[in-house]
């Protein structure tokens, strides 16, 4: 139940009311009663969330937003990946704006935000207080948290301080154990051609990551498990163009399957147990977080989904946009 907070001090009178003409048993008490249970139950607070695109001033900087879609249903707050990426690469979850607001966010650095190169802010804990200030600006009571790779870090923090507002959550190519991250991409280079595997590890004793033939090996990696559909959409290529190479590799590293910032030991899986909102998980068939560990996080949180997006790598709303779009919207609606 979502209660209209302009509605409030009325309900409070009248209630107060009803209480004053209770003896009376009467019309008084009855006409009040139900006053009240109409202004509770038929406000409608996201009915009037404008569509559009702006800038929101926050303490650290300012970040960029859009909002797609009208109606009263409960809110999708979309995270990005990354870290450092932008929601370029989302807009094919625009769609769903056809079924209530969906709001896209570049996070402080990133993409049309701005772009700010402090490296203290370039935390966990700076970026989810940068999402609570978010959230209270936007005037957010309630919402539904979707989170993709690094925005699933983002997200579950979030949650873990912040659980109040957070009605369900989708967690979407999960990065939640780095340590199993790194597992897996161990797994699926192993899979590329035997010359790929070479220059991985050769360039990555080295730690010359800017060599040609490493970065033909990350380009290799990605077309199969990043990114499979060819070509790719001119949104994928504008979050590649704006990818904030100073966040992403401080804080991850020089390539998806290299891990070497400060998120290095990111660690929740022993949290997951503490989510207690509807939490649908979902994955690439062929994706970097591969489907036997997104299942295994997917097992720790009580009464969670579990997804694969067919025929898709990480950016599961670029390789198949429509049974993406489906896994979400169902998910959401049921819940309504």
């Amino acid at each position: 139940m979502c209660l209209c907070p302009g509605n409030w001090l009325i309900c409070i009178i009248l209630l107060k009311l009803n209480l004053f003409f209770e003896p009376m048993k009467g019309q008084y008490q009855t006409s009040s009663v139900w006053l009240v249970l109409f202004l509770v139950f038929s406000c409608q607070p996201y009915e009037n969330f404008a569509p559009g695109e702006g800038y929101m001033q926050l303490k650290d900087g300012k970040v960029w937003y859009r909002i797609v879609g009208q109606g009263d249903k409960t809110p999708l707050l979309l995270l990005h990946g990354g870290p450092g990426a932008t929601s370029y690469y989302l807009n094919p979850m625009a769609a769903l704006g056809q079924e209530r607001p969906v709001i896209f966010l570049d996070q402080l650095g990133c993409g049309r935000s701005e772009i700010v190169n402090d490296r203290s802010l370039m935390t966990v804990d700076h970026f989810v207080e940068q999402l609570e200030e978010f959230r209270k600006g936007l005037g957010l009571t309630e919402f539904y948290l979707y989170g993709h790779s690094w925005g699933t870090m983002l997200g579950v923090d979030y949650y873990l301080k912040y659980p109040k507002a957070v009605k369900a959550m989708i967690l979407a190519s999960p990065a939640l154990s780095v340590k199993k991250w790194t597992e897996d991409a161990n797994i699926l280079i192993a899979e590329l051609p035997d010359s790929i595997q070479k220059s991985i590890e050769q360039h990555t004793i080295s730690g010359n990551f800017e060599s040609t033939e490493y970065q033909h090996a990350v380009g290799v990696y990605y077309l199969k498990y990043l990114a499979r559909r060819q070509p790719w959409s001119a949104d994928l290529d504008s979050a590649f163009n704006n990818l904030n190479h100073e966040i992403y590799n401080y804080m991850w590293g020089p390539s998806e399957f290299t891990a070497l910032g400060t998120l290095k030991t990111y660690e929740r899986a022993d949290n997951l147990p503490e989510i207690k909102v509807p939490t649908l998980f979902t994955t690439g068939e062929f994706d970097e977080a591969t489907p036997a560990t997104v299942k295994y996080y997917q097992s720790l949180v009580p009464n969670s989904q579990f997804k694969a997006i067919s025929g898709s790598g990480h950016i599961t709303m670029h390789d198949n946009t429509a049974e993406n779009n489906q896994v979400i919207s169902e998910f959401l609606n049921a819940l309504e």
